[in-house]
């Protein structure tokens, strides 16, 4: 129960990260008709609000009318702006997303027919559906509170000039189930899934697709502020599992990790990315990281016994070859400072291992 509200806590706080899922929505070209499926809810959208105009019960009033064709003409807008522009940014799409919210309860609520227009709120179900997959928990929250004030509105609209109040009760309740309930729920239930898919099952640690999302958050290395890689991999790890079995193998992976998340604290991300290399990633100076490469190097190589099934403890002891890259006032690509520091990891294994190699040309560039 207390995992449970730990990673309840931990959904509610997360940012999911837009930009990262926009990018990667547009990067597969199997998933590109999904713009083409949201721009189409736009055409939906002024398809009823001019069926409803045409309609013997559509909005009494001439101001209701021309809101009406407001509410079509944004819908066309949208469809427009999903089909043929860019994928929007963030704040864009919070604006064009709030925006068919409004479009929705106030097209419901100047509808003749209130039995129809207390049923047309479940519309704003088909907006929170995007929203709980593109945007934070917190956002969803607020979405859901419109839901609620809106069905409710509606349905004490349409009580108020003789509806059956227990119909009301019901759309309330089938609004409530659907809007607060339903996608809440599959947004957390999508976190999860995606938690799994960034992180490495052995170890916790991200893994390299959880590296990606990191640096999309964090921006490009350079300016003011040092951005530091430092690349790590075991030593001769194939004679640990060669010698003591892969469970063995596994246990020591487990332990650096661990080692590692202690040693540099919240200063540095922690990754592995891939069998036994871990990558380290965030803002140090030249010195900082120097000192904090060093620290690694020893408490990855410090003995540390473990058990063969019933065999006699025996200590295990592995070291790490470390490459260490840092910039400053250089703007690089993430992928030339993680590829600069891999290949000073390797300057060090052939060194003999156990070894911290400083990437001197990007140190000299920082300087």
């Amino acid at each position: 129960m207390a995992n449970a509200r730990v990673m309840v806590k931990a959904w509610w706080h997360d940012q999911a990260d837009y930009n990262w899922l926009a990018r990667a929505l547009d990067s597969h070209a199997a998933v590109h008709w999904t713009k083409v499926i949201v721009g189409a809810g736009g055409v939906v959208l002024a398809g009823i609000a001019i069926l409803v105009l045409a309609s013997d019960t559509g909005p009494p009033s001439e101001i209701g009318r021309a809101l009406d064709w407001m509410i079509a003409a944004f819908a066309l807008f949208w469809a427009v702006r999903w089909w043929f522009l860019p994928w929007p940014s963030r704040g864009e799409s919070l604006t064009l997303f709030a925006a068919a919210d409004l479009a929705i309860t106030v097209a419901c609520l100047q509808e003749a027919n209130r039995v129809y227009g207390a049923l047309g709120v479940i519309l704003l179900v088909v907006t929170g559906g995007y929203l709980a997959v593109m945007h934070n928990a917190k956002v969803l929250a607020v979405h859901a509170t419109w839901t609620v004030l809106s069905v409710v509105a509606l349905t004490v609209s349409m009580v108020a000039v003789g509806g059956d109040p227990m119909v009301g009760l019901a759309i309330v309740l089938i609004s409530v189930a659907a809007g607060v309930v339903l996608l809440p729920t599959m947004q957390f239930c999508y976190w999860v899934l995606r938690q799994d898919a960034i992180t490495d099952p052995l170890t916790a640690l991200l893994n390299r697709r959880g590296l990606e999302l990191h640096l999309a958050k964090v921006g490009a290395p350079g300016g003011r502020t040092p951005t530091c890689a430092i690349a790590l991999d075991l030593d001769r790890f194939k004679d640990v599992n060669d010698r003591f079995g892969h469970g063995v193998g596994d246990e020591v992976l487990v332990r650096t990790a661990k080692r590692l998340r202690a040693a540099v604290g919240e200063r540095m991300v922690v990754v592995r990315t891939g069998g036994e290399e871990f990558v380290l990633f965030g803002h140090l100076c030249v010195e900082t990281a120097r000192t904090q490469a060093e620290l690694v190097r020893r408490v990855v190589a410090e003995p540390e016994p473990v058990r063969r099934s019933a065999e006699p403890v025996e200590p295990v002891t592995v070291t790490a070859s470390i490459g260490v890259v840092v910039v400053d006032d250089a703007w690089l690509p993430h992928s030339v400072l993680i590829q600069r520091a891999d290949t000073a990891m390797y300057q060090a294994k052939q060194l003999g291992g156990n070894t911290v190699v400083i990437d001197e040309l990007i140190e000299s560039s920082a300087a």
